[in-house]
């Protein structure tokens, strides 16, 4: 089976059920905040990685050989899209200001970005792919630095009810 086809499911929960829930939604989702300094490396990495993962799918299979890489890759693909979908569901209604910290964003303050990590370690695993392991990684590692940029605007545009927010809620998990 083509690899390719697990972006399918990926792609119409991310754009798609986001632009059902709510169209204004797509353009918040593909707003990026203002990079400074190492940011904007970290930025460009990012853009190439996720790339990378996409175009390097096209290329590979998934290997169905009922291993333990096999059914964690299953696992891992499946409940990566279904965090995926909770994500987009409460990131579709901010509250008044274009918050979200309700729903799943009362636990993580990205939950977006931890979905696509264990969907696309899921990807990694069913495909048994080193390389796209070390793609998937470095994109994970330039997020991080995306998500930096993301919550000094946020401090910015929210302020203290930000700052609150990152009192109570952690980064990740």
């Amino acid at each position: 089976m083509r690899a390719f086809l697990l972006l399918i499911p990926f792609l119409l929960i991310r754009f798609g059920l986001l632009s059902i829930l709510n169209p204004k939604s797509i353009q918040r989702a593909a707003y990026f905040a203002p990079v400074q300094g190492n940011e904007r490396t970290a930025y460009y990495i990012y853009q190439i990685s996720n790339i990378g993962i996409f175009v390097y799918l096209i290329f590979q299979t998934i290997k169905v050989d009922f291993s333990w890489h096999f059914y964690s890759g299953l696992i891992g693909y499946v409940l990566g899209l279904c965090l995926c979908a909770i994500t987009v569901v409460h990131f579709s209604f901010p509250d008044y200001t274009g918050l979200n910290t309700n729903g799943i964003y009362k636990f993580s303050r990205n939950p977006m970005y931890v979905a696509y990590f264990i969907c696309f370690i899921g990807m990694t695993l069913l495909t048994q792919s080193l390389v796209l392991l070390v793609i998937v990684v470095i994109f994970q590692i330039s997020t991080h630095w995306i998500i930096l940029s993301e919550e000094r605007w946020c401090i910015t545009k929210f302020g203290t009810a930000y700052k609150k927010y990152i009192k109570k809620v952690r980064r990740y998990i």
